[in-house]
């Protein structure tokens, strides 16, 4: 080989590699986040990522075709604790699935008007909960009881099915677009383009933080911070001063961010990228 062309390749690999740390200064805002794995290319446009801590297994919600359609084409993926593909059509006849829950052996998906109830034991369908008024269900959150609490995106409502029963449990003005939720101690947090907090029995609603933009998934990290995504590929940190720390940004790849998973014990980030197709996790420093 030609000296000429030895050079010629050796300049192209140091491009190369000088382009993907570029990349990855732009993508990570500070040194707080490490990549651990992320899942191959075959998910359908995943929505939501839920962590089951008795199986050890990951849960992704594949929308497979638009957000609004009623096309049959929604299923639930199943992921293995280091990125690879467990079962990929694990529960199927769902339309566009997105928020998931956990509670006693069931898991609980919104599907754009209703909410499907699947035995995670065979991954059937055992129940389907609608909501005849609503127009774009998204995250869910279930409290120590099983409540199950589910925001309703294009609305100012939060449903919530609790004992077998459907009903609208909160309508406000003050519920802006309302979509990621985590139920905590006494009270729902529930991520508009604001933080709230609502108390479960009274439902007085306090405005938590202010100024956040359009969150879509919202995480508790597990000692008074929280992370939240805001689908066009940021994650932010709110530390325990409410201040906001951009930590991920993956817009300049294209990379969507949706309804985030955070696993204290494990102090890792889940991402689901929606159009780009996979899972990507991140370990919190």
């Amino acid at each position: 080989m030609k000296k000429i062309e030895v050079i010629s390749i050796l300049l192209f690999f140091l491009l190369l590699y000088n382009n993907i740390l570029s990349q990855d200064a732009q993508i990570f805002q500070s040194d707080k986040l490490t990549k651990k794995w992320e899942t191959p290319q075959t998910l359908k446009v995943p929505e939501s990522v839920c962590y089951d801590p008795e199986g050890n297994i990951f849960y992704v919600s594949n929308v497979n075709g638009k957000p609004t359609e009623k096309d049959g084409n929604g299923f639930i993926s199943t992921i293995n604790p280091d990125g690879t593909i467990n079962k990929l059509n694990w529960a199927t006849g769902l339309n566009a699935p997105k928020g998931m829950g956990i509670y006693k052996g069931k898991l609980f998906v919104t599907d754009i008007d209703r909410v499907a109830e699947i035995d995670m034991a065979t991954g059937k369908i055992i129940n389907l909960y609608k909501f005849p008024y609503a127009k774009f269900l998204n995250d869910i959150a279930i409290d120590n009881r099983g409540a199950v609490y589910i925001s309703d995106m294009m609305s100012t409502r939060i449903y919530r099915i609790y004992e077998g029963e459907s009903e609208t449990w909160l309508d406000d003005t003050t519920l802006t677009n309302p979509n990621g939720l985590f139920a905590e101690s006494g009270h729902l947090v529930v991520g508009c383009n604001k933080i709230l907090k609502v108390e479960y029995t009274s439902k007085s609603i306090t405005v938590w933080l202010d100024g956040t933009g359009s969150i879509d998934g919202l995480e508790a990290v597990g000692d008074g911070r929280y992370l939240f995504s805001d689908w066009n590929g940021n994650i932010c940190l709110i530390g325990t001063d409410k201040k906001i720390e951009k930590i991920l940004d993956t817009t300049p790849a294209g990379i969507n961010a949706a309804d985030i998973e955070y696993i204290p014990s494990k102090k890792l980030l889940l991402v689901p990228t929606f159009n780009d197709n996979r899972i990507m996790a991140y370990e919190l420093k």
